[in-house]
């Protein structure tokens, strides 16, 4: 009975970290895809190089290879590989709890940051927009208040007389008296942000469940196997 288990539960191992590992697939392509196609990536210059594509480049990579490793040790039944994914959940769900942490305790901190960025950001466009060049940024804003419906940080104030004509509120924009979205895009992605923090809680803590269960399976499986004296079998 105990050995049906124990196959029942190595088994189940080898179909939900292939199930991760195709999960991790779609993520990392889904990654590539947006690095290729999204230009989002300069609403906040001093994490310039942790944008959304990038992301979940490193998600899908960090999936792909710990699923690979829980699922080919369940399969052989490897006590190092089994050990080493164990190590590896742990560190990513102590991760996960530090970064969930350090966003609630520095909440202010980062909300001010966030304004000065897109602050800083903004002026950015608006020299450029002024000096006739056309850059990255200016994408940006315009995907952002086209699809937030608002305009500058605060206002279209913010444009000064620049304003972009993602900022009408009417289509076509009547460019000798524009109609501009009244609400600022800080407040709307504070907003869009504060809406999906529950949700984003929850699938934190659904993926930690499923690490730890996932550390148990491990540690059960590694525990078996070293009673068995199958310590290193191929």
């Amino acid at each position: 009975m105990a050995q049906n288990c124990l196959k029942c539960l190595k088994y189940t191992m080898c179909v939900v970290n292939f199930l991760c590992f195709i999960c991790g697939t779609a993520v990392f392509g889904f990654g590539v895809f947006m690095m290729l196609n999204s230009k989002v990536s300069a609403l906040i210059p001093t994490l310039y190089s942790l944008n959304l594509s990038n992301t979940l480049l490193i998600t899908g990579i960090i999936m792909t290879c710990v699923s690979f490793l829980g699922f080919l040790g369940a399969l052989k039944e490897n006590r190092c590989l089994l050990i080493t994914f164990f190590i590896l959940l742990l560190i990513l769900m102590l991760v996960e709890l530090t970064v969930a942490c350090l966003l609630l305790v520095y909440e202010t901190e980062i909300d001010s940051f966030l304004k000065k960025d897109l602050t800083d950001s903004l002026k950015m466009s608006r020299d450029s927009a002024k000096g006739g060049n056309s850059t990255m940024n200016t994408d940006d804003w315009d995907i952002i208040q086209t699809t937030f419906q608002c305009c500058g940080v605060n206002n279209a104030s913010d444009w000064k007389d620049k304003a972009p004509m993602s900022c009408c509120s009417m289509s076509p924009c009547d460019i000798k008296h524009p109609v501009y979205w009244k609400a600022g895009c800080y407040n709307k992605l504070t907003e869009w942000f504060g809406k999906n923090f529950l949700a984003t809680g929850v699938g934190v803590i659904v993926l930690c469940i499923i690490e730890v269960l996932g550390m148990c399976f491990s540690m059960t499986l590694f525990c078996h196997i070293s009673r068995s004296g199958l310590a290193y079998k191929l």
